[in-house]
């Protein structure tokens, strides 16, 4: 995986994750659900690089 591709989705995941906890906090629906679905777009990004790593070796 190319580290700048591995970056964007860690860095992805982890705003929603901070995204869904403020969310959380605030009693706030949408920013909880645009949390969660940051972290599964940083997910899907994370999965198709381990797909493209897997072709290449």
């Amino acid at each position: 995986m190319s580290g700048t591709e591995k970056g964007k989705a860690i860095a992805e995941q982890v705003k929603g994750k901070a995204k869904e906890a403020l969310g959380r906090a605030l009693g706030n629906e949408r920013m909880t659900a645009e949390g969660r679905a940051e972290q599964v777009k940083g997910n899907a990004r994370h999965a198709k690089e381990d797909v493209k790593d897997t072709f290449r070796n």
